[in-house]
């Protein structure tokens, strides 16, 4: 990006809330049903039905709000959104219009400049629309069908400040409230499922000016690299528009991730252009202070909290830290371990190692994993027992994980014992000593690596149980006395 302009960003996500079901009427929020099977006359907006707000989803949205630092508003209410289009029944869409039930918050990212304050500047509640199924390709489609069932999904929109001025902060926010809803079990925030979904609005000034610039709104971008790299290209778009005299149109574009560019979709509409009203059918909502502070007092550690804590109370790098904050599931399993295993950087390199290795092979999630962190105590136990190596561990660790057994069942079935009996290993050591002369010439001759190549030796002659250790201690003393 040049230096003589500045980039502007705005952030609208849309959060489907989880709950059973949705905002106005009792129809199930499940994912992945038969077309229209999750309707019923309310949410297909038909004449003479009345929408009941749905308590859980006023839970769900003041708790988001407390977690994301906003104000909880006491007084709001719900508009009619005005447009046409054939997967919204009612050709209109409730919504939250000038009266949100939050405002003025802020989440914090962490830049190479250091950690950066990002506005919230809204978040209101509303329902989802419809989807639209086309038959054939999309710009040649020969039909187009309606499946209704995620109509009257509810959704919380936060819409932040365009305090945002790289694609890689917008990447970082992003990632950040996702982080945030997920710990406070609001959403499940699955893109696949459009459980999140995040529309961007970007503009460029030149450096010291104070007004704002055209701004363009990006759409249908399915991951927070998407949303990075749709902001990239149309920075340089923009750009070099205005470098070649032209003038940047407001309008609204959709990122193609086959061909890396944004494309337009139609010209902007402005708030008036959707005619709001305030809804007939539903009163104001008041939401009183018993009510916030008794949301409030269920909220749960924040990722930063936690990542704060776990350097302060277990005495880890802020990297670990980092890691084994970044889901609450991952997070609870570790204090799990520790409060079994008092060593909290041992338990932490094997969860952040194989752990996470082994999670993402199989492709589970934490709540499938079958090995209790009880048993990984256990078996960091054996290690300092002498009963495995750190090789074994490994094995160990592999079954237990797979299999989700006792670590002591698998050590005796598989006949893992670390061999730590002196006699035993001294004569494979003189065995491995008699094959290795070269070797150990080095040793004499004050090559250190040398060591590490017998010790590998006699692991391999005991299929890795001999204690290295001891091996190392024995391999040392019968080449001096030679």
């Amino acid at each position: 990006m040049s230096r003589e302009y500045e980039i502007v960003i705005g952030l609208e996500v849309h959060a489907q809330l989880a709950t059973e079901s949705k905002i106005f009427c009792n129809c199930s929020t499940q994912f992945g049903a038969e077309p229209n099977q999750h309707t019923c006359p309310i949410c297909l907006g038909l004449p003479g039905t009345l929408p009941v707000l749905n308590k859980k989803v006023v839970d769900y949205a003041i708790m988001a709000g407390l977690a994301l630092n906003c104000t909880i508003n006491g007084y709001s209410k719900f508009d009619r959104k005005n447009y046409f289009y054939p997967d919204l029944p009612k050709a209109y869409q409730i919504s939250q219009n000038d009266f949100p039930i939050c405002s003025d918050g802020f989440i914090e990212i962490d830049t190479e400049e250091g950690v950066k304050r990002i506005g919230i500047n809204r978040i209101h509640m509303e329902e989802d629309a419809g989807k639209l199924v086309h038959e054939g390709s999309i710009d040649q489609a020969t039909a187009s069908l309606v499946d209704y069932n995620r109509t009257g999904i509810p959704l919380i929109e936060i819409v932040s400040e365009p305090d945002i001025r790289t694609p890689a902060e917008a990447r970082a926010y992003l990632t950040q409230l996702k982080q945030i809803l997920e710990y406070i079990g609001v959403s499940d925030c699955n893109m696949e499922e459009g459980s999140l979904r995040c529309d961007a609005n970007v503009s460029i000034r030149p450096l010291g000016q104070k007004e704002f610039g055209t701004k363009t709104e990006l759409k249908n971008m399915n991951s927070f690299r998407a949303v990075e790299r749709a902001l990239e290209y149309e920075v340089e778009r923009q750009k070099k528009v205005l470098e070649e005299g032209g003038e940047v149109i407001q309008e609204t574009r959709t990122w193609d991730d086959s061909l890396n560019k944004t494309i337009s979709m139609r010209s902007k509409e402005e708030a008036a252009d959707y005619r709001y009203f305030p809804d007939p059918d539903l009163p104001p909502l008041q939401v009183d202070k018993e009510w916030v502070e008794r949301i409030l007092a269920s909220l749960p550690e924040l990722p930063r909290e936690k990542q704060e804590r776990f350097v302060r109370e277990y005495a880890l790098p802020e990297y670990d830290a980092g890691v084994l904050t970044d889901s609450r599931p991952l997070a609870d399993y570790f204090e799990a371990c520790v409060a079994e295993y008092s060593d909290a950087k041992a338990v932490s390199n094997w969860i952040m190692g194989d752990f996470l290795r082994l999670l993402r092979e199989e492709n589970l999630e934490i709540e499938e994993v079958k090995m209790a962190p009880a048993n990984l105590a256990r078996m960091l136990q054996l290690m300092d027992k002498g009963v495995i190596s750190s090789k074994i561990a490994k094995t160990v660790f592999e079954e237990m994980f797979k299999t989700g057994k006792d670590p002591e069942k698998i050590v005796e079935e598989k006949g893992l014992v670390q061999i730590s009996d002196a006699s035993q290993l001294e004569e494979i050591v003189l065995k491995v000593i008699e094959a290795n002369p070269s070797a150990v010439e080095d040793v004499k001759n004050g090559k250190d690596r040398a060591i590490g190549f017998l010790v590998g030796q006699v692991m391999k002659e005991t299929r890795g149980k001999a204690n290295p250790g001891m091996v190392n201690q024995i391999l040392k003393d019968k080449i001096n006395s030679l």
